[in-house]
């Protein structure tokens, strides 16, 4: 095992006598629970999940449904029919190992193999949790809530210009809603990329008719808007935080499960925990990654959908499966269709493909002529082609891949 001791596991029951306790109800523990029947697995599956709601997709909460186009996002799934057993709305509020136990509200939930999959919880301001008027934007209940807010089109500041910022800006902008921007860093997507790469991207707010302020932060929040470190007082109908978020992990205190810089569970290449028999996926875990030298954290939607499937194949063997993806994911914002794929920390050269201030454009990070990540805003070919090409570690050749009119895929050496 990777980067820590191989647990061991107890001896294996026969598999319909196997009992697995998925928990977490999102992406990434529904499609384990997919993925552990699409492989034969014939014993039972337990998921718990913190909402009341059915489990539902994420990414449409900043689109679909908080836009009021769709009521909500629950997938197109049959529990019953997939003999999933669904306990909702108590979530996991410890973890015994040695025992083989999670423990919830309603008492203590027996495991032969255990999938720790509840996904990421999202920053708050500091003094804002009771102030009326105060929003975040990661759950169904969170979405319901600001649906009034942009359909009565309120005054909104938006504090955060990172991926949740941006989405929701641009959907109260299309609601009709005035939308000021807060930004502690000098541009959007401060500490996503680099500040070249991103510096174009403060035009879109002003062509949406949004107004993003960098370099700001805020003091306090009021009823009835926000205050600035200067002084300044934006006055807003909704304030919405999106400002980040950290691995659901805190349930897992002395629980000995090994964790990471950022708290999340540190997985080794199958995906195992330092427990024997316990699997970590998506949002809450990192993987070390052979292709990038280093160890990752993605909190991405792909993440959630890949990592299961590896988990199902270690569980179930009998040869063992490495998870080591290009991670990708994809934004929609101020009516562009942004995505990435790969990993640009340590790249030595950056090559644009085209001009950024344009619709369409993409760069492409290097190390060592090696393609390692590639941005393409409206450029979906780019994407497809240079998501496959780190895949095979193919050679580029700089020059011609600076030439937007050839395909990335004949830039290759």
């Amino acid at each position: 095992m990777s980067e820590q001791t191989e647990p061991e596991s107890r001896p294996q029951q026969p598999q319909a006598q196997r009992r697995i306790v998925i928990v977490g109800a999102g992406m990434a523990g529904v499609q384990t629970a997919v993925a552990l029947r699409e492989k034969g697995f014939g014993g039972t599956i337990t998921l718990l999940g913190s909402e009341v709601h059915p489990p539902y997709d994420r990414p449409p909460l900043s689109k679909a449904v908080l836009l009021g186009k769709a009521e909500s996002s629950a997938f197109d799934i049959d529990f019953d029919t997939l003999g999933v057993e669904l306990r909702l709305g108590h979530g996991a509020r410890g973890l015994r190992p040695a025992d083989h136990e999670v423990d919830t509200a309603l008492g203590p939930v027996p495991y032969d193999t255990a999938v720790l999959a509840t996904g990421a919880e999202p920053l708050r301001l500091p003094g804002a949790e009771s102030v009326p008027g105060v929003h975040l934007l990661r759950t169904l209940d969170d979405a319901e809530r600001l649906r009034p807010v942009l359909a009565a089109r309120s005054d909104v500041v938006v504090v955060g210009a990172g991926w949740i910022g941006a989405e929701f800006a641009t959907a109260a902008r299309e609601s009709g809603c005035a939308v000021t921007v807060v930004e502690a860093g000098d541009q959007p997507l401060a500490g996503a990329l680099p500040r070249e790469v991103a510096a174009p991207m403060a035009d879109w707010y002003a062509e949406a008719g949004a107004r993003l302020r960098t370099r700001t932060r805020v003091a306090r929040v009021e009823p009835g808007g926000v205050v600035l470190d200067d002084g300044t007082r934006l006055p807003a109908g909704a304030v919405v935080v999106g400002v980040g978020a950290r691995p659901a992990t805190g349930w897992l205190a002395g629980s000995g499960i090994a964790l990471g810089a950022h708290q999340e569970v540190a997985a080794d290449d199958r995906l195992r925990t330092s427990a024997p028999d316990v699997y970590a996926v998506g949002d809450c875990a990192s993987f070390p990654s052979a292709r990038y030298g280093q160890r990752l954290l993605v909190h991405h939607w792909d993440n959630a959908l890949q990592g299961p499937r590896t988990v199902a194949a270690n569980v179930l063997g009998p040869a063992p499966a490495v998870y080591d993806p290009v991670p990708y994911f994809w934004s929609e914002q101020f009516g562009r269709f942004v995505q990435y794929a790969g990993y640009h920390g340590g790249a030595d050269a950056l090559v644009w493909r085209g001009d950024p201030t344009s619709a369409a454009w993409s760069v492409c990070w290097l190390l060592d002529h090696r393609l390692v990540a590639v941005l393409a805003v409206g450029r979906p070919r780019d994407l497809a082609q240079g998501r496959r090409l780190i895949e095979s570690a193919a050679r580029m050749d700089p020059a011609a891949l600076s030439d937007p009119t050839r395909p990335l895929k004949s830039a290759t050496v």
